[in-house]
């Protein structure tokens, strides 16, 4: 989230609750997680509250990301104008395809076993980071820039068109596809579409600069496409003028608890 406001993640704080009767190791294996994943990103655990309270009957970390934006410039989310051109950088749904990969793996025994593999490794290979990218699309120019997550790729693009007061038009030949992802979700009768799509960025440019972002993006190892164009309006549709709908409730929710 601080990552697409074009601010590099340096400091976290963290408030830790658990419930009476957690071991030590409990604390013990949340912080060595937490110092795992800030290493990832370059960042430093520099405060923050631990509790052991009877409100709660499972682990909660709740937490606050500083960082300063490069060059002092701040990228919004509502920063989509008609004529600027979306880019997807990294397929969807990767987070989705691993969490309904681990969590539903009993009902996926239609699948190719390589393939279930790399929908639970997704994690890791792809990985669900948009921090890089992210960074690098700011110092690109991008005017707006948003990482879809609950409700997938078609919340992501609803949230970055009502956030501009714009229509954004889908080319959906164009869109980057985790094919492990749209296996679990075919073997699970899901919308890729609506799954969770953590991992995915979308970043808007303006046109006379969306092949020298793609062609930086490229240079990095980054997948990334132009899936579409801003216009005046509202919503989301494809090059035929079909609404690409917005579910109200994310599809790995829906199969999880169905």
């Amino acid at each position: 989230d601080l990552a697409v406001t074009g601010a590099r993640p340096r400091w976290f704080l963290a408030v830790i609750l658990v419930s009476p009767g957690s071991g030590e190791f409990v604390v013990r294996d949340i912080f060595a997680a937490v110092g795992v994943a800030l290493t990832e990103v370059g960042a430093f655990l520099v405060g923050g509250h631990t509790e052991v309270t009877p409100v709660v009957t499972r682990p909660i970390v709740i937490g606050q990301m500083l960082g300063l934006a490069e060059a002092g410039r701040f990228v919004a989310t509502g920063g989509v104008v008609p004529g600027n051109v979306v880019v997807q950088v990294g397929p969807a749904p990767v987070e989705g395809a691993a969490v309904l990969a681990q969590e539903a793996v009993g009902r996926l025994g239609g699948i190719d076993t390589a393939m279930r593999a790399a929908a639970g490794a997704a994690f890791d290979r792809p990985g669900i980071s948009v921090v890089e990218p992210a960074l690098l699309a700011a110092r690109l120019g991008a005017s707006a820039l948003h990482d879809p997550t609950e409700g997938g790729l078609a919340a992501g693009l609803h949230e970055l068109a009502d956030a501009s007061g714009v229509r954004i038009r889908i080319d959906r030949r164009a869109v980057l596809w985790f094919e492990p992802g749209l296996a679990v979700c075919r073997a699970l009768g899901a919308d890729p579409w609506s799954t969770l799509a953590s991992g995915t960025l979308l970043a808007a440019f303006p046109a006379a600069t969306v092949e020298v972002a793609l062609q930086a993006f490229a240079e990095q190892g980054y997948s990334a496409a132009a899936i579409g164009e801003a216009e005046p309006g509202s919503g989301v549709r494809d090059a035929a003028g079909r609404s690409i709908p917005r579910r109200e409730r994310d599809e790995v929710d829906r199969v999880l608890l169905a």
